[in-house]
């Protein structure tokens, strides 16, 4: 325990410079007292720690000197860094242990590199609506190349080409000004700009990306929790929305709600069957998010809905009502 606060107070110095004892007191959450008896182990173990009295003194490092962490790379500390930005210190008490950690993984990287890395750790929030045990992988991550292409893009500051697959919309090509990349309740979301208007896209809905040589118009520093909280709130709060009665087969009530902006009413049925009023942004959400549930849900208000659906359903009926002609002839 204590060989991990000495190196902890190693990494202080060396990455704050000159700090008071009761500043290190502080960080490391023990008493001045605690720091005076570890300052002087460090210096019996050869450590250049040294003391400057006066007014704005305190304790500092001869220059030049350095620990080491090797075999990490600048995307393993990208990520190590990323999942540390959240929600860690809510976990088992372990906030001063992910603060240490952090401490070693900043001071691990080369000189040139800290800086960027720490600055890109910004462009990526995890599960801001979710707390650090239930954290996964987003499931509908883009594979491959293309989520290394959106990843550099907005790493990198570039402008970002996508090739992107709206819901019951003929998938195009677009570019944007990427801000950073996030995953709620295992979706990930790119957040981006396109001439100044804010775009959302769902990184499951990308086919292809390409990165850009041109730099992205988009601020220095964001605050992605932030940008987040304005655009969810935006969403649920704007556009035609539209309110659904249904009934449903009870174990698809986490699909359908996932996709729904709130559950307005929720009871159960004498057979079983679960009777909900949820709201989606508009007609062709809820059209498309009933279309996946099939015969385990039914629509019961607004007519609209129920309209929309039947004429679905009626011209796939009429599509396979019978063998095509060409077919029937090639059979005799």
């Amino acid at each position: 325990m204590r060989a991990d606060r000495l190196v902890s107070l190693v990494l202080l110095l060396r990455q704050r410079g000159r700090l008071s004892a009761e500043t290190l007191a502080r960080e490391l959450e023990v008493s001045t007292r605690t720091v005076l008896r570890d300052i002087e182990a460090l210096s019996a173990a050869g450590v250049p720690v040294y003391a400057e009295r006066g007014r704005h003194g305190g304790f500092a490092l001869l220059p030049g000197f350095r620990t080491e962490l090797t075999g990490l790379n600048h995307e393993e500390a990208l990520a190590l860094l990323t999942a540390g930005s959240g929600r860690g210190e809510q976990v088992f008490g372990l906030g001063s242990a992910l603060a240490s950690a952090m401490r070693k993984v900043v001071d691990a990287l080369p000189e040139g590199h800290r800086a960027t890395t720490s600055d890109a750790a910004q462009r990526f929030l995890v599960d801001p609506e979710t707390d650090l045990l239930s954290r996964r992988a987003p499931a509908d991550e883009v594979p491959g190349t293309a989520m290394a292409e959106v990843r550099r893009a907005v790493l990198a500051g570039h402008k970002l080409r996508i090739h992107y697959a709206p819901v019951d919309r003929p998938a195009s090509w677009r570019t944007v000004d990427p801000i950073g990349l996030v995953t709620v309740r295992d979706k990930g979301y790119l957040l981006a700009t396109t001439s100044g208007a804010d775009r959302t896209y769902r990184l499951s809905r990308i086919i292809a990306a390409e990165e850009l040589a041109e730099p992205a118009e988009r601020p220095d520093q964001v605050d992605l929790d932030r940008i987040w909280q304005e655009r969810s709130t935006r969403f649920r709060t704007g556009g035609d929305q539209v309110a659904v009665l249904l009934r449903m087969d009870p174990a698809r009530r986490e699909e359908l709600v996932g996709t729904a902006l709130a559950v307005l009413m929720e009871a159960a049925d004498d057979d079983g069957r679960l009777r909900l009023e949820v709201t989606f942004q508009d007609l062709r959400h809820a059209v498309w998010a009933l279309w996946q549930l099939g015969t385990d849900a039914e629509a019961l208000a607004p007519p609209s809905l129920r309209t929309a659906l039947r004429d679905r359903a009626a011209a796939l009926a009429a599509r396979y009502a019978a063998p095509s002609a060409s077919r029937s002839d090639g059979a005799r």
